[in-house]
C-alpha cells in the first residue's frame, strides 16, 4: 500500500471521503450511527468492550502503589507517596490519590487490577512496544491487530468496532476488514455537554418509516415511549469535565450504546504519560482526567440496561523502571498493570505483584502475559473464539 502508513492511518473528512484507503475502512458521522441503530439495534445481552490506550507509557508504580513495600520509597524518595497520601486497596497496594472516582468502583468489586502485565523480551520503544501490544505479536511484527483480526473472522460489518477520533490505530486494523472511524469533529461544538444528542437520537429512532416491518414498527413505538420519559424525568446528561478530551469520547461512546449503535468494541485513547520530567504532577493531573472520565462513563453505563453488558480495559504500552532519574521523572520499563471494569468483572487483583528488588537490568520482570486478558475479553465480553487474535495456549485470568 504505497504511501500511507497504515499505523498512522487519519481521517481527513467527516463523510465518506476516506473511504477506500483502506482494505474495508470506513469514516462514519453520528448520523450513520443512528441509522444503524434504526436498522439494526444491538442485540440483547451483547457484550460491548470499551478500549482505553494510554499512551506514553503509564508509571503504573504509581499508579497502583505498593505503599508498604520500604524498596518503593528507597528507589524514588521524591516520586514516592507516603502511606497517608495512598487510596488503600488493602494493607500492601493503594491507588493514586488522583483515583478516587476508581477506588469507589474497587469498592463495589466492579474493577479488576490485572498486575505486572507485559510480554516477554520487552521493547522500551513506544513505537515497537505500543505495537506488539496492539497487534499481539511480541515475537514478529505483523499488519494486522487484535481487535482487526477478530473482524476478518466474524463478518462483515465495519461498525461491529469504532475508534472515536481521527486515528485509526494499528489494534483496528485486519487483513480484509476494518474498524470505523468516527472523527469527533463530525459533532456540533459544546452539544456533549448538554445532553442534546440523546434527545436527537431518541426522535431519529422513534420516527416511522414506510418500509417497516411490523416488529421494527414495534420498536420504534419503544423508543418514542422512552423519549416521552426522558422528557418528563430528564435527559441522561454527558459526564465529566468540559475541558476533558478523554470524557468528551467516552460520552460520544455512552450516547451511542444508549442508542443501541450495533458496535461489541469502542476505542478512545488519553496521551501524555511519556513522564521523563517532572512526573509527579504531571501523572497526577493526567490520573485526574482518565479517572474523572472513566469513573462517570462506568457509573452512567451501571444504570443502563444495556450499560451493564459493557467491560471497560484500560491499558499503556509499557510501564517505568523502579527507580527515578535525576530530572524527578521515571524512565521507559516494561510491566505494569491493566485496569478492567464493569458490572460483569469480578472485582480484585490477579496476577503477582512484581518484585521491586528482583529485577532485569532496573526493570520490573513481567508476571502476567497480555494476551491473557484479551483471551478473557474475547471469550466471555465478545463471546468469540480467542485464537486468531491471541494464538493458543492462552490462559483465562478469571475476572470475568
Amino acid at each position: 500500500m504505497p504511501g500511507l502508513n497504515r499505523r498512522r492511518f487519519l481521517i481527513t473528512g467527516a463523510g465518506v471521503g476516506a473511504v477506500g484507503l483502506l482494505s474495508g475502512a470506513v469514516a462514519v458521522s453520528w448520523h450513520d450511527l443512528l441509522l444503524a441503530a434504526r436498522d439494526r439495534p444491538l442485540a440483547d445481552n451483547a457484550g460491548i468492550l470499551v478500549i482505553v490506550t494510554l499512551y506514553g507509557g503509564n508509571d503504573g508504580i504509581n499508579t497502583v502503589i505498593p505503599y508498604a513495600d520500604n524498596a518503593y520509597h528507597d528507589a524514588r524518595p521524591e516520586l514516592a507517596y507516603a502511606p497517608e497520601e495512598v487510596l488503600h486497596l488493602d494493607e500492601q497496594l493503594g491507588l493514586n490519590p488522583a483515583m478516587r472516582g476508581l477506588a469507589q468502583v474497587w469498592n463495589q468489586r466492579q474493577l479488576a487490577i490485572v498486575r505486572g502485565v507485559g510480554y516477554p523480551k520487552p521493547d522500551h520503544s513506544h513505537f515497537r512496544s505500543m505495537d506488539i501490544w496492539q497487534t499481539a505479536s511480541p515475537a514478529t511484527p505483523v499488519p494486522t491487530g487484535w481487535i482487526g483480526r477478530w473482524l476478518d473472522a466474524t463478518g462483515d460489518d465495519p461498525l461491529r468496532a469504532v475508534s472515536v477520533g481521527a486515528v485509526l490505530p494499528l489494534l483496528a486494523v485486519g487483513e480484509t476488514r476494518t474498524a470505523a472511524a468516527l472523527s469527533t469533529t463530525t459533532v456540533p461544538a459544546g452539544r456533549w455537554q448538554k445532553a442534546d444528542i440523546f434527545g436527537e437520537t431518541m426522535q431519529v429512532l422513534g420516527a416511522d418509516d414506510p418500509d417497516d416491518t411490523p416488529t421494527m414498527s414495534a420498536v420504534r413505538k419503544s423508543y418514542r415511549a422512552a423519549r416521552t420519559t426522558d422528557a418528563a424525568f430528564g435527559l441522561i446528561r454527558a459526564t465529566g469535565a468540559a475541558d476533558n478530551a478523554l470524557a468528551a469520547r467516552l460520552n460520544m461512546v455512552a450516547s451511542a450504546i444508549l442508542a443501541r449503535v450495533p458496535t461489541r468494541v469502542y476505542m478512545v485513547h488519553l496521551g501524555g504519560f511519556d513522564t521523563h520530567a517532572d512526573e509527579r504532577d504531571t501523572q497526577q493531573r493526567l490520573l485526574q482526567t482518565f479517572d474523572e472520565a472513566v469513573t462517570g462513563f462506568l457509573q452512567q453505563m451501571a444504570g443502563d440496561r444495556w450499560g451493564r453488558n459493557v467491560v471497560l480495559m484500560a491499558y499503556s504500552e509499557f510501564g517505568r523502571r523502579v527507580a527515578a532519574n535525576a530530572s524527578q521523572g521515571t524512565d521507559h520499563g516494561t510491566a505494569g498493570p491493566v485496569f478492567v471494569a464493569g458490572v460483569p468483572v469480578k472485582g480484585g487483583c490477579y496476577g503477582e505483584e512484581p518484585s521491586l528488588t528482583d529485577l532485569d537490568h532496573g526493570d520490573l520482570k513481567p508476571t502476567t502475559d497480555f494476551r491473557d486478558i484479551y483471551y478473557e475479553l474475547l471469550m466471555h465480553t465478545l463471546g468469540t473464539d480467542p485464537t486468531p487474535s491471541v494464538g493458543t495456549d492462552r490462559a483465562s485470568l478469571g475476572f470475568l
